[in-house]
């Protein structure tokens, strides 16, 4: 469990240059992508997402108040996890969470722009880790590369 908290909080660290700015009035609705490798009914994905979810609502925010998650669940099916990636990436949120080594190149492929936070990631040298090619850097991973 502690794990898990660890991420959250790196995830919801990555959003707090945008709680510092949403705590102005006038603020429009934060947007955050979740890219999800499991299927929607898999408990550690809801355990997972859940996590996260806490862990904005102790940093001050509120789903439908100043933030609103869009989530997708790629259910570890390729084809599937580009899809979603596009759909985030259509929907130009503040900041994308990947979560597992297949939405994060799936999201990193499409967009160089948008904030990615990534986590469950084990890169190979076939995977080219996205860091080390991202010019500039928007890929910030919690696994291994």
């Amino acid at each position: 469990m502690r794990r898990r908290e660890f991420i959250s909080l790196l995830c919801a660290a990555a959003l707090w240059p945008c709680a510092a700015r949403a705590t102005q009035q006038g603020e429009p609705l934060r947007r955050i992508g979740v890219l999800m490798n499991r299927a929607a009914d898999d408990p550690l994905g809801q355990v997972s997402l859940a996590a996260f979810q806490r862990s904005l609502q102790q940093l001050g925010w509120g789903e439908g108040r100043d933030v609103r998650i869009d989530t997708r669940w790629g259910e570890n099916n390729a084809d599937l996890v580009r899809k979603y990636a596009a759909e985030l990436v259509s929907l130009a949120p503040d900041v994308i969470l990947a979560v597992g080594t297949l939405g994060a190149m799936a999201v990193q492929h499409l967009t160089r722009t948008l904030p990615i936070v990534s986590n469950g990631c084990q890169w190979t040298d076939k995977d080219k880790h996205p860091r080390l090619r991202a010019s500039p850097p928007t890929l910030r991973s919690s696994g291994r590369p």
